[in-house]
């Protein structure tokens, strides 16, 4: 399938302006002056849009180093959990943040200690998924206190990892505090960058740094080759029958092509021909399990279903149908519409329920899995393989509407038809428009609408139901983004 569908005449190539050909461009651009918006404004607003997902930067230490006191001061505000104790933040918090005209996520973290047991293994674990997710680490270090025997082992993860790595040495309040961030040049990981996190000393060379060592956009793990397998995550709960599927599947077809043990340390993805088409599943083991616990197992499926998003296409979520649908079900098709991926829904166990049973599954469908009511959907059984045929054609839809792409004259003809039959509530005496937008990429498809004046989140829903029923986009997210218009220009 082809990642942009061109208008007719538009010879298509790389382009910065995110999904549009160069003679669309030129005629957007032409109506966005027109309208009086700025054009700074809007090929920043495109390539906003377009550029998919933004670079991670991961912020790592031992506990109590000021990792979220320095988190706090790169995003501006005081939102990550401050406290003068270790242990504060436990899981991993992501936020969006800006230097020098640059946007990043950043993922503020735990602590990491080694061989910890109890809640603080789960926070380790949390720390050491963020270096595997990220683009780059910026590691923190208390000057005051100097390198300690946790430090040096956080070292040997990073250098394992092999990720670009940003030395923050915290707590340096003045010029007399230099000398001991001096000594951690023997950590070996390059020049370390002596900051206040308090008072945000030192701050901005190290974010020049950081700038240094993160990519402009993050590598794509998913779709390696043109007419190369398409990636499947297997998601859902403990015990959901993931395994169980994956095997019946591999079992009926015969074809895994690598019949190498995968272990938790060393993930193999599966080769599996389903409806005569190779598919690669992705190893949901996306972890490293570095400390075991008795309990917490919630906890690491959390991180192997969040490893496994991030690796593939389409996450095919597995819901066990015998059992009410739980807020853990809701949390696991949250990250992956959050993640931007195809979504398939697989409802398990169908053979077990009786009449009473199907009644109430659905109507908890109805009410708590609301949010993905646009993906295709299809009862199955891991035990007997009841309508495995279905599966494929499931997911070749939704990633289908994955990579489907509106031409823009299509979709502003579309945009007017809906501001003249439904405009927006008046507020405040005035009445916002749609004035036209474009579609700025695909994988999933992210939209730019801009307007006369703020537009409302029903409003945005009501968009997004109309773009459903308009162009189809059955089994994906769509991310909506509008911009308003400042001020009124000249018109051309």
């Amino acid at each position: 399938m082809s990642d942009q569908i061109q208008p007719e005449g538009d010879g298509f190539a790389e382009h910065d302006h995110g999904a549009l050909g160069d003679a669309e461009y030129a005629q957007f651009m032409e109506l966005a002056a027109e309208e009086g918006f700025d054009v700074e404004d809007v090929e920043g607003a495109i390539e906003e849009a377009g550029h998919g997902p933004l670079p991670v930067l991961a912020v790592i230490g031992r506990p109590n180093v000021g990792k979220s006191t320095l988190v706090n001061r790169i995003i501006g505000r005081r939102e990550a959990v401050v406290e003068d104790r270790p242990g504060v933040t436990r899981d991993r918090v992501t936020y969006e943040a800006e230097w020098s005209g640059r946007r990043f996520k950043l993922v503020d973290t735990g602590g990491w200690e080694q061989d910890v047991l109890g809640i603080d293994a789960s926070v380790a674990a949390q720390a050491e998924y963020a270096i595997e997710a990220a683009d780059a680490v910026v590691f923190v270090v208390d000057a005051t206190v100097g390198a300690t025997d946790t430090d040096e082992a956080v070292v040997r993860l990073l250098r394992k990892a092999g990720k670009p790595v940003v030395l923050c040495a915290n707590k340096v309040d003045g010029p007399s505090g230099e000398a001991d961030a001096t000594a951690l040049w023997a950590l070996g990981l390059g020049e370390p960058h002596p900051v206040s996190a308090l008072h945000g000393r030192g701050t901005g060379d190290m974010l020049d740094a950081v700038l240094e060592a993160l990519p402009e956009a993050p590598e794509q793990t998913f779709g390696t080759a043109i007419g190369g397998p398409r990636r499947i995550a297997l998601i859902g709960r403990p015990n959901v029958g993931k395994s169980s599927l994956l095997n019946k599947v591999a079992n009926e077809d015969r074809v895994v092509v690598n019949e190498m043990a995968g272990t938790t340390r060393d993930p193999v993805d599966e080769l599996i021909e389903l409806g005569g088409v190779v598919w690669k599943f992705v190893d949901t083991a996306g972890i490293r399990k570095r400390v075991h616990l008795q309990q917490g197992a919630d906890y690491y499926a959390s991180l192997r279903t969040a490893a496994a998003v991030e690796k593939a296409e389409v996450a095919v979520i597995l819901i066990d149908a015998s059992e009410s649908i739980s807020v853990q079900d809701q949390r696991i098709v949250t990250m992956a519409v959050e993640a931007g991926r195809a979504i398939v829904m697989a409802y398990n166990k169908w053979d077990t329920l009786d009449e009473e049973r199907r009644y109430y599954l659905e109507r908890e469908i109805e009410t708590e899995l609301a949010q993905v009511a646009w993906a295709p959907r299809v009862n199955v059984s891991a035990a007997t393989g009841r309508h495995m045929e279905k599966l494929v054609p499931a997911i070749e839809t939704a990633l289908a509407g994955w990579e489907t792409r509106v031409p823009t004259g299509r979709l502003n003809a579309f945009l007017g038809e809906i501001v003249a039959s439904h405009p927006h509530p008046v507020r405040g005496g005035k009445q916002p428009r749609i004035l036209f937008g474009t579609q700025a990429g695909t994988k999933p498809p992210r939209f730019v609408f801009f307007a006369s004046g703020f537009i409302e989140a029903g409003y945005r829903r009501f968009l997004e139901r109309r773009l459903r029923e308009e162009f189809g986009f059955e089994g994906t997210p769509i991310h909506i983004s509008v911009r308003v218009r400042e001020k009124r220009g000249r018109k051309k």
